[in-house]
């Protein structure tokens, strides 16, 4: 649908900040540019502020969000660390062989599609690990942990910040350490290996700040 594709189009200058953080955000100007109408435009603004990517302001219309500042990150990094290490416990606890299989084929493809240096190159990656981290939160079995999880955006706000340091080689290894906790049923080395993940990615992300 020409919305999807105007939104991916839009959704690439933000991560790649073509379209700077607290810059405003004119929907004719944006529809000239793509050679669209206003209509498909303002949907994709929608879906946008959804994500939490875009910010609509009164009287002023869209902006860009900004990013996430360093007191932002750590509020982002300690809910997950309260979500998702325990829903990794739950999932190997509860995972189904039908789950643990879509698991390992998605870090299996990550593998060999590794990621990039812009969004272009490392939306399907990015795609990707946002897929695997719901996918064990629906393991765990718990709705109100998926729900949540899915509010903090995480992965869209984190991967806007990578854009600086790239993305590390080590997730991956970190996600299969994670899945094959789970695939072993180990309730103690999943939550383990998650709170681990989250804490390195972190410390990746930090490194944004170090750059400043």
């Amino acid at each position: 649908m020409l919305r999807d594709t105007v939104y991916e189009s839009i959704k690439q200058m933000l991560m790649d900040h073509d379209l700077a953080p607290g810059a405003r955000l004119s929907i004719d100007g944006i529809a000239r540019e793509l050679q669209v109408s206003p209509t498909p435009v303002r949907e994709a603004m929608t879906k946008l502020e959804s994500d939490g990517l875009v910010a609509k302001r009164p009287h002023a219309g869209y902006v860009v969000a900004p990013l996430l500042d360093e007191a932002s990150l750590a509020n982002l990094y300690e809910m997950r660390v309260l979500l998702e290490p325990p829903a990794a416990g739950l999932a190997a606890m509860r995972a189904t062989d039908e789950q643990i299989a879509e698991m390992r084929a998605l870090v299996k493809t990550m593998t060999t599609h590794p990621a990039g240096e812009n969004y272009e190159q490392y939306r399907d990656f990015a795609v990707r690990d946002a897929q695997l981290h719901r996918l064990i939160a629906e393991a765990s079995g718990n709705p109100l942990i998926v729900d949540a999880l899915s509010r903090l955006h995480a992965h869209t706000h984190s991967y806007r910040l990578y854009f600086k340091v790239g993305i590390a080689e080590e997730t991956t290894q970190e996600h299969q350490r994670i899945v094959e906790a789970i695939a072993s049923h180990d309730t103690d080395a999943a939550p383990q290996a998650m709170f681990r993940h989250l804490s390195a990615s972190n410390e990746r992300l930090l490194a944004v700040y170090a750059q400043e």
